[in-house]
């Protein structure tokens, strides 16, 4: 394709569209223009949409490049194409990506971030239990230990675990369970997890919403989870200088990771090596019961 192309078409699923300012660059400090950044989607759409597919996607839009800019966008804009599925909730009509199509129209728009609900369109159900771990400072080692104590607390609970980057500063924890609790009953479980370990480790943790009263403390967010709200999706990129992506890892890795080492260039190839390392989430073969530990905390 010469240099020279302002736009071209592409087609996918049998749905036609116009790819504008190829050679706009969105990460410039990476080198990724919007063309990069459209065959890294597509290199990784299979396990993105495995995720993301019928969840109410909420996403951050740099029309400019990742230092100009930007805004949330949950509606779906008046001018999507007509095959852009959706889903009303609470007032809103969001898009549901649920196909190829519908990631790069999007990324077209300059979607940056993807960020999608804990729960389907269709319902309030969780699909997963989730811990946000959130440092106040930049040594990522608080947040490694932390990740390692909350993974050996849910080895003991009998949960399983996976884990990802946020593709920005912290790290973030799924634990994929039956479908019926409500969010009140993981957010019960949440806290007393997150509650235990603060007690545990007081200098190290904390629960405390409020930015000014954590010190250096690493923050275990249980909140986030919680109906309509969102966290990225696995392969999703972020804004940040090094164009980062929200990364499954092994547990194995996580002591010796950062999430810089994670970029648009090179998640595409560690896919294609070792898999989808959040396949135990999107698709999982053992969803794990939270009624052991409900009940003991309704008899305290």
């Amino acid at each position: 394709m010469p240099a020279a192309t302002n736009e071209y078409e592409l087609t996918l699923e049998d749905h036609t569209m116009t790819i504008t300012n190829p050679y706009k660059p969105l990460w410039p400090e990476a080198n990724v223009t919007k063309l990069d950044y459209i065959r890294y989607l597509l290199l990784v759409s299979a396990p993105l949409l495995a995720y993301a597919k019928d969840r109410l996607l909420t996403v951050i839009r740099y029309p400019h490049g990742i230092h100009d800019k930007h805004f949330y966008q949950k509606n779906a804009p008046d001018y999507s194409p007509p095959w852009i599925q959706t889903s009303l909730w609470e007032n809103t009509r969001y898009v549901l990506c649920n196909d190829q199509a519908t990631l790069i129209w999007m990324a077209n728009q300059a979607a940056l971030e993807w960020h999608v609900s804990f729960h389907r369109a269709q319902d309030e159900i969780p699909t997963e239990l989730v811990f946000d771990l959130d440092p106040s400072t930049d040594d990522f080692s608080v947040v490694i230990e932390t990740a390692m104590l909350l993974k050996e607390l849910l080895d003991e609970l009998h949960l399983p675990s996976t884990v990802k980057t946020s593709g920005a500063s912290g790290l973030q924890i799924y634990v994929p369970i039956e479908l019926g609790y409500t969010f009140e009953q993981t957010r019960e479980v949440g806290q007393f997890v997150a509650s235990y370990l603060v007690n545990k480790h007081p200098k190290l943790v904390t629960i405390e919403r409020l930015i000014k009263n954590r010190g250096t403390k690493l923050y275990i967010d249980f909140l986030q989870h919680w109906r309509g709200k969102t966290l990225p999706a696995p392969y999703s990129t972020r804004a940040r200088e090094h164009a980062t992506v929200s990364t499954p890892l092994s547990w194995n890795e996580v002591p010796h990771i950062h999430p810089t080492h994670f970029t648009v260039h090179n998640v595409p190839d560690r896919l294609h090596a070792q898999g989808d390392l959040f396949a135990a989430v999107s698709s999982p073969s053992h969803r794990a019961s939270l009624d052991a530990i409900l009940s003991f905390l309704q008899r305290k």
